[in-house]
């Protein structure tokens, strides 16, 4: 038994010692030259030396495509589309592509080394997504796990967002870099000195527990705008909003905008928690409400622990609600932010409801 063992620890070891000693040959001993890297047929060209990321040298270049897992091809964000130049799809591709987006030419790009000449697609928008540094200015603590965190923005000192949309915060990697997570814009766009956050502290995670342990006049750095999050200008769409936990972030975004920008525009926001001590906002929405009556709150708990925590709203799982209080009509736009099961659910309902899928944007997490 141990001579087995012994051999499998041996041969373990040379294909890693291979393995790196091959990371470093092509490292320091491949010279690819500098390449063209083409942006949307010759809209932004750069030149970049061969041999790294396609991420990386957009980032280089303060191009910023999604990327949570920091360029470790772990999270499937980074897409963009590589007409010519990005050579063969990697394995370690595969299980964040469709057969549609393969043959489309769908690519991770921080799997694509620049070898060669190489034309990319990225969508318009995230030409124009910036790097913010921004200093904390407050800290709240809405729940016994969710912190909403106030940025005041330094440079730049504006920003410009869609209601929905969200920013990935750098924090640092207890392994050595940085790491980014996305977190939505809680704050209304016309608030476009700051951005707020609506962070749960998530059991071991890095980011999270980053974030959590920040202080007033602390400084931070993200980029952003991202997301395709699209509010209907047309003040007569109805706007429905279903969210559980921290995807009240951009649901209170959205409710904060629609009813500057539209006061007698009708929305209807639904929220699910589990108890009592996971609610938070409900306050300012039902203040809120005094003011535009347009807008219905229904917060639902899925877990009461009973008479004392004297809960006389809804209860059960929060589709249920939506089931209960919407009636059928396609005259409206909804956003949903929450656990996949969630969505799912909500999903069905708002098609049973007449709602046209195209109508509907959501965010899994």
């Amino acid at each position: 038994m141990l001579p087995a063992i012994l051999a499998v620890g041996v041969t373990t070891a040379v294909f890693i010692a291979l393995a790196v000693f091959l990371l470093i040959a092509e490292r320091y001993l491949v010279n690819y030259g500098v390449s063209n890297v083409s942006i949307n047929e010759g809209s932004t060209i750069f030149e970049q030396d061969g041999g790294t990321t396609l991420l990386s040298a957009l980032y280089d270049h303060k191009i910023f495509v999604p990327s949570a897992c920091g360029g470790k091809g772990s999270c499937g964000f980074c897409k963009v589309v590589v007409p010519e130049g990005g050579g063969p799809v990697l394995p370690t591709e595969l299980p964040f592509l469709s057969r549609a987006e393969q043959r489309s030419g769908v690519r991770l790009s921080c799997q694509v080394k620049i070898k060669q000449d190489i034309q990319i697609q990225i969508p318009e928008d995230l030409l124009a997504v910036k790097e913010y540094r921004a200093r904390v200015s407050e800290i709240r603590q809405l729940t016994y796990d969710i912190k909403e965190i106030n940025l005041e923005l330094i440079e730049p000192e504006h920003i410009s967002h869609h209601p929905g949309q969200y920013v990935q915060l750098q924090a640092p990697d207890p392994a050595g870099g940085f790491i980014h997570r996305a977190y939505s814009i809680s704050s209304p766009v016309y608030d476009d000195t700051k951005v707020q956050l609506v962070v749960r502290l998530v059991p071991d995670g890095i980011a999270s527990t980053y974030v959590h342990n920040l202080a007033v006049g602390d400084e931070v750095l993200f980029t952003g705008p991202y997301g395709e999050f699209r509010l209907n200008d047309d003040p007569d769409r109805e706007i429905v909003l279903v969210g559980g936990g921290c995807g009240m972030a951009p649901l209170k975004n959205i409710v904060l905008t629609a009813e500057n920008r539209w006061p007698g525009r009708k929305v209807k926001l639904f929220f699910g928690a589990r108890t009592t001590k996971d609610i938070f906002y409900l306050d300012m929405f039902k203040e809120l409400k005094e003011q535009h009556p347009n807008l219905e709150v229904v917060y639902a708990l899925s877990d009461p622990l009973g008479p004392e925590e004297h809960w006389d709203g809804e209860t059960g799982f929060v589709h249920l609600s939506v089931d209960k209080y919407l009636e059928q009509t396609s005259r409206r736009q909804a956003f949903l932010c929450g656990p996949p099961p969630m969505i799912s659910a909500v999903m069905q309902i708002l098609g049973e409801k007449g709602m046209n899928p195209d109508d509907i944007f959501y965010d899994k997490f």
